[in-house]
């Protein structure tokens, strides 16, 4: 029984580690598939929004009812913010999507402004003088929501409250190509015309059978 009793802590700490290392590498495994899937698109990300001279953590997107992103309106905003624009369908009129570091209190407004109200968690409004916007905080930036005079604050409301980072399809539709191999195929020249008319030559004269005249000088 004593030597039992000392063989049997020595088997199972040699089994132990081999369970420990089977349920490890299973879990691990997982993680990983799903690191490099989200690491995937932040290299994307990161790749597309560095060339346009942007702060990869300063691009957002959002919807808004009856919009759609102006892709030609994507750029940078002040140092390395993000701009971009949406457009009515119906009447042109336009939503504007701004995102720059600081934070609400720089953008000026706060709990305590009175020139802003508050409208959900991290949401403020502030309207007047034709214009209004919506500021929504983040983690060392602020992002606007801008409206023309004709966008209702039910719309702009619902812009502000779906600002949220690009993920998937969405950063190839918001972000421009980085480079040629992103690039879309390019159109192949056109074919030349062909003439379906006679060529004028004016070495022919107007009349006779059409022979070009060579004509020298006496003696030559």
């Amino acid at each position: 029984m004593i030597r039992l009793a000392r063989v049997l802590p020595l088997v199972l700490s040699a089994v132990a580690p081999l369970v420990l290392a089977g349920c490890g590498s299973e879990k691990s495994g997982g993680t990983e598939a799903e690191a490099g899937a989200q690491a995937g698109v932040s290299r994307e990300l990161g790749a597309r929004a560095r060339a346009l001279g942007v702060a990869p953590e300063l691009v957002y997107v959002t919807e808004a009812p009856g919009f759609r992103l102006a892709q030609q309106s994507v750029g940078v905003f002040g140092g390395d913010g993000f701009s971009a624009t949406y457009v009515s369908r119906q009447d042109g009129r336009q939503i504007r999507l701004t995102v720059d570091r600081g934070s609400v209190s720089d953008a000026g407004c706060g709990t305590k402004q009175a020139a802003c109200e508050r409208d959900g968690e991290g949401i403020w409004y502030r309207g007047g003088g034709g214009q209004q916007e919506y500021l929504v905080a983040g983690a060392g930036h602020v992002v606007r929501v801008q409206g023309d005079a004709g966008v209702s604050r039910e719309v702009l409301r619902e812009a502000a409250r779906d600002v949220h980072r690009p993920a998937g399809d969405e950063v190839a539709e918001v972000l421009p190509p980085t480079g040629p191999g992103d690039a879309p195929a390019p159109a192949a020249p056109a074919e030349p015309a062909v003439p379906t008319a006679p060529v004028d030559r004016s070495d022919l004269p107007p009349d006779g059978d059409g022979a070009p005249r060579n004509d020298v000088d006496a003696g030559g």
